[in-house]
This record gives C-alpha cells, sequence and structure tokens, in this order.
C-alpha cells in the first residue's frame, strides 16, 4: 500500500489542517480534491490552487474518484459522513482522520464501516491559533509529531500506509498509541493546557494587561486565542480523562501554593529543579 499508487486524494473538510494537508500534497504532485459544506472555502481553495478540484454540494462524483480519503471534520459528525458517502467509496480505499479524540470517534466509524475499505486514525500534534482553509500552511507539519492510532481491525499494510503519510507530510517524530493510550495523553498535553490557558485569560478581568506583560505570560496564553466550538467538542468527549488530568493538575497546584504559604523554600525548589530536569527533555528532543 504505496503512497506513489494513490495519486487521487479526498480532504473532506478545508479548515486549517485539512486546507494544510491539501497544500503539502499538491506540492508534492498529487491531486487534490476536497468537499466542505462552506462553498466560499471550496472557491478559495481553488482560486489559489490548494486544491484541484472542489465541491460543497453533489459530492457523491468527487467522492467515486477518490483513492484515499482524509478526514478533516469534527469528530461529531465523522461517522455520519462515513455513514452517508462510504457507498461511493472505490474498493479497498484507506482513510484516515485530523481528530484530535480517537476513542469515542475510531471504533465508531470502524464498526460501520465496509469491509473492504480501511480506517486507520492518526492525530497531527500541530495547528495555529487561526482557522480556516486561508490561514492553512504545511510548515506547520515540519519538527511536529504525528501519532498513529489504530486497532486490532487495522493491518500492518494500513498502519505503514498512515505511517508513510505522515512521513511525506514532513512530520518530525511518528508514535503509534491504541485510542486509550492517545485520549489520556491527549488530555494532559493538550486538552489541560488549553483549559489553563483559558483560565488565564478569564480569572482576571484588568483590560490593561497587554500594556504591562513580558513574554511569559504572551507564550502561556498564545493558544488561548481558541475555536469554542471545536475545543469545547473536544473536552466534552474525553470527558473522564480531561478531567482526571484537571484534577492531578489542580492537586499540585495546590501543593505549590501551599509551599509559598508556608515559605517552604526547600521544598519549591525542589519543584523547580524537578520541572528544570523535565522540561530539558523538550529541547534535547528538538
Amino acid at each position: 500500500m504505496k503512497w506513489i499508487n494513490y495519486h487521487n486524494v479526498l480532504v473532506v473538510g478545508l479548515g486549517l489542517i485539512g486546507g494544510s494537508y491539501a497544500k503539502s500534497l499538491k506540492r508534492l504532485g498529487y491531486h487534490i480534491m476536497a468537499v466542505d459544506s462552506n462553498p466560499e472555502s471550496i472557491q478559495f481553495a481553488l482560486e489559489n490552487k490548494i486544491i484541484d478540484e472542489g465541491a460543497a454540494e453533489n459530492i457523491e462524483e468527487l467522492v467515486s474518484k477518490a483513492d484515499c480519503v482524509i478526514l478533516a471534520l469534527y469528530p461529531s459528525i465523522a461517522k455520519d459522513w462515513v455513514e452517508k458517502y462510504q457507498q461511493y467509496f472505490k474498493p479497498g480505499l484507506p482513510m484516515t482522520d485530523v481528530t484530535g479524540v480517537k476513542s469515542s470517534v475510531v471504533y465508531g466509524i470502524q464498526e460501520i464501516l465496509r469491509e473492504d475499505v480501511e480506517f486507520i486514525s492518526a492525530h497531527p500534534m500541530a495547528g495555529r491559533e487561526v482557522s480556516g482553509v486561508k490561514n492553512s500552511d504545511d510548515r506547520i507539519f515540519r519538527n511536529a509529531n504525528y501519532i498513529v492510532v489504530p486497532t486490532d481491525k487495522n493491518t500492518d499494510e494500513g498502519i505503514s500506509w498512515c505511517e508513510n503519510l505522515g512521513r511525506i507530510l514532513g512530520f518530525d517524530r511518528i508514535s503509534i498509541l491504541t485510542p486509550e493510550e492517545h485520549d489520556n495523553m491527549i488530555a494532559y498535553v493538550s486538552q489541560l493546557t488549553h483549559c489553563i490557558a483559558v483560565a488565564l485569560m478569564t480569572s482576571n478581568d484588568n483590560d490593561h494587561l497587554a500594556e504591562y506583560t513580558g513574554d511569559s505570560f504572551r507564550d502561556l496564553t498564545r493558544i488561548a486565542n481558541i475555536n469554542e466550538n471545536m475545543w469545547t467538542e473536544l473536552f466534552f468527549m474525553n470527558k473522564e480523562p480531561l478531567l482526571e488530568n484537571m484534577d492531578m493538575f489542580i492537586n499540585e497546584f495546590k501543593r505549590i501554593r501551599d509551599m509559598i504559604e508556608k515559605e517552604d523554600s526547600e521544598g519549591l525548589k525542589e519543584k523547580m529543579r524537578l520541572s528544570t530536569k523535565r522540561r530539558a527533555k523538550f529541547d534535547k528532543n528538538k
């Protein structure tokens, strides 16, 4: 299942990530087709040569031409789209996604999917604080992480196809996790951090913070510029792992608060030494 054999690529959903996939694959010579419910997104992508073909309605012909499919939809509608349009898929078609939650999405799609089609889930750990195809940029994949999320219904060939997609898109590191491992991990490294950023921006109503702040506050709150519809959906669909990690963070934050209140110098310094040691691992992996 080599990528070279999959010339006609269908991107379903032309948002930031779907548009960035389209840009990257078109630059590499693939024939890029896209469908999106917003006609303006399709028109912009056509005019700017991000895609070769596109449609906002009557999409059956494009679906039937696809050699492979990339689902770049909100997780709540991905299964419904597959159920509606899989009758037009070519036999043997491989399909992947970009969604940020897995357990609540992957099993449902695989359960209703035709036996001659394979869905191999993946999560590109890349993005920007903007949305829409107008902001798409395939450079966001460079030095980024890409996670393949297979189940026991996936074949070795399908998993290899999905890994190869990550490589040709330019991702630096490719990992494999189960849906449950993925959701536990993402609750901590992504969803919790977005919750913290939102709380930082909403816990103080001083309108002049931008006039006083330095880089530390700007860096910590960069992701507080947030797509409220998508992230609310992601939080709710991964509620249990997220709540567990929020409680863990709150408990640790309280321990640090108590050390400051009691002026526990050694305890606080030890926390900082541990923090510095763990953060250094990120710098080594650059």
